[in-house]
């Protein structure tokens, strides 16, 4: 009899669908930083090989074509950029009350650099930045916008840092 073992699984990529693949692979890769690991293709929909038929399992019979890029972040973490000609072109209204994918976060110590940059180029900064242990930690955090509407968070500090027990002891 085989043991299950419960362990942590690692995070491997997120997939976003954005309006425009090379805006958003000249924001993504010029304000993030993230590596491009594959340039936008166009992907066709057909049974004749293993990509496209997993394309319609996962998407139906309804679409001809989509564009997808493929970028990695510093730690490896995969972000898959999708654009499907018919598809709605803005990002749905920020409800995080709802059921379902509400953020994403990025770390970066230089916090309002980054915020800087996302604004400079089309972003947006939801909140002021806020600080979780003022006068104790300088952890800090802020929600954004990239230039299509998707909301995202900015950490200076590691989750395990930030949450931590010792993260709440001076």
């Amino acid at each position: 009899m085989k043991e299950n073992k419960k362990y942590p699984r690692s995070f491997s990529h997120i997939g976003i669908t954005v309006p425009d693949i090379y805006q958003a692979v000249k924001f993504y890769s010029e304000v993030m930083g993230w590596y491009v690991i594959m340039e936008p293709s166009i992907v066709k929909k057909e049974t004749d090989t293993a990509i496209g038929q997993m394309c319609i399992d996962v998407f139906g019979d309804d679409w001809e074509t989509f564009e997808i890029a493929h970028l990695a972040t510093s730690d490896g973490i995969g972000v898959e950029l999708f654009t499907f000609p018919h598809g709605v072109k803005e990002a749905p209204k920020f409800n995080p009350f709802n059921t379902g994918l509400f953020h994403f976060c990025v770390q970066d110590p230089n916090i309002e650099a980054l915020i800087e940059q996302i604004v400079a180029n089309g972003g947006k900064q939801r909140m002021p930045i806020r600080e979780y242990y003022p006068n104790d930690k300088p952890f800090k955090m802020c929600y954004v916008e990239d230039p299509f509407g998707i909301v995202f968070e900015i950490y200076t500090h590691s989750y395990e840092l930030t949450y931590s027990s010792g993260a709440y002891s001076k």
